[in-house]
């Protein structure tokens, strides 16, 4: 079979829902999960929130401070101020992976709140049906954990990732093979995963802010715009020619650095700097080797050695820094104990994209 159906599902402000719910919180009163306030003068950021303080601006890694002053907690507002309970998100996502997995012919844990499934073999390429399963796996989600999420169901990874944030929170969007092209008339370049911030700029200083603009422009113009290899994949992904590949081997190859402070850190901004310095560092190795890369990590180990990583794919490679560091800013974000101090930090990048005349090593420093 051809033509693949690739679903993605993405939980819905997962960390938030799965504490919601643990406490037995009402989902409409501003929730937001992070380091202490301090009643406005707290020095750390945001892991997230939910929907309803999303409502009042707030966002991952957005500074706690700036996020009291637009929702303050109680007495004075009604924002509620919780630290994250790391455990009930590993526990909550293993069970959401679990009836994912049981409906898929190929399985892809994306990150510890989303995933890609291949059911082409499953529904026998019936979009329909697909469909139907999509709604199957939703309301089981919902029935058995009491949780919301959304799915997107396209021939593409990205159409499907793409098609996963339209009707959110609790929605399902479904793309067939031969409705790509109309999806992505009129959608803007900056929509699309692959197309960072510099790239879209790059676009739109050429007039070109949506992807038809840039398709009816075509591969040879567009190249000079930009270059010959993006242009190329940017009439492949509206033409929807692009990977549908979802696998659950991990790649092997993988670029990274790691800094071990001097002493135990428990200034967050001061490690984030240090997480930036990492950043930028892999990214000239990148840009040395002329790869590309999909999925991001970062490390944390804190006093007493205890390490945790935290990784997040994409469903394209790409070469934009920009893209990586705001991944890496909101799995820290995240996944960080505000309360502990850290020891080390550590940014790697991995499913590598490279040149079949390259060969990538192994690679990760300590800086």
């Amino acid at each position: 079979m051809d033509e693949r159906i690739i679903i993605h599902c993405d939980m819905d402000a997962f960390f938030a829902a799965v504490e919601t719910l643990h406490h037995d919180l009402d989902e409409k009163i501003p929730l937001i999960l992070g380091s202490d306030p301090q009643n406005g003068r707290g020095r750390g950021i945001v892991s997230t929130c939910n929907y309803a303080a999303r409502e009042f601006g707030i966002r991952s890694a957005m500074p706690i401070s700036e996020a009291w002053r637009r929702c303050p907690g109680s007495p004075v507002g009604p924002g509620i101020y919780m630290r994250s309970t790391r455990g009930l998100y590993r526990r909550a996502s293993r069970k959401v992976m679990d009836i994912l997995k049981q409906e898929a012919d190929r399985f892809e844990k994306a990150s510890v709140d989303e995933a890609y499934l291949d059911i082409s073999e499953r529904v026998n390429g019936d979009w329909d049906a697909a469909l139907s399963l999509a709604r199957k796996l939703q309301n089981n989600i919902r029935e058995t954990l009491g949780l919301s999420s959304s799915f997107g169901i396209g021939p593409t990874r990205i159409v499907a990732k793409m098609s996963s944030e339209i009707n959110k929170p609790a929605g399902i969007h479904m793309v067939r093979s031969g409705e790509v092209m109309d999806f992505f008339t009129g959608r803007s370049t900056r929509d699309v995963p692959g197309i960072g911030p510099a790239s879209a700029r790059r676009l739109a200083e050429w007039g070109i802010e949506n992807m038809d603009e840039a398709h009816a422009m075509g591969e040879l113009a567009l190249a000079r715009a930009t270059s010959q290899r993006f242009a190329r994949w940017i009439i492949r992904v509206f033409e929807g020619e692009t990977s549908s590949e979802v696998s659950a081997l991990r790649s092997r190859k993988s670029i990274g650095k790691e800094h071990t402070f001097n002493r135990d850190q428990k200034d967050i901004e001061l490690v984030l700097q240090r997480l930036d310095t990492l950043i930028d560092r892999v990214f000239e190795r990148m840009a040395e080797m002329g790869i590309s890369a999909r999925m991001a990590e970062v490390k944390i180990r804190y006093a007493g050695f205890e390490t945790h990583t935290h990784h997040r794919s994409i469903p394209v490679a790409m070469d934009e820094k920009s893209v990586f560091r705001r991944l890496a800013h909101r799995l820290f974000a995240h996944n960080c104990d505000f309360d502990r101090p850290i020891r080390l930090v550590g940014f790697r990048v991995g499913h590598l994209e490279m040149p079949a005349t390259r060969q990538i090593t192994l690679d990760t420093e300590e800086e």
